[in-house]
């Protein structure tokens, strides 16, 4: 939507799913996201959060093994 400010609080979180959480934290952070939620805050599960350069949090898991 056009016109609207990023939403750095989430509302309306999704997730992306990995198969390898800490390559694709780092693919984050190598292409301009910064992590705002580490990995391991929500264990048992893995996720973490990132926001992306246009100021979106988004979510990452990974199914446990």
């Amino acid at each position: 939507m056009l016109g609207r400010p990023p939403s750095g609080a989430p509302g309306l979180l999704f997730y992306i799913m990995t198969d390898n959480m800490a390559a694709t934290v780092d693919a984050v952070v190598a292409n301009g996201g910064e992590i705002v939620q580490p990995i391991g805050v929500d264990a048992p599960e893995i996720t973490a959060r990132f926001c992306d350069p246009g100021g979106n949090v988004i979510g990452l898991y990974q199914s446990p093994a």
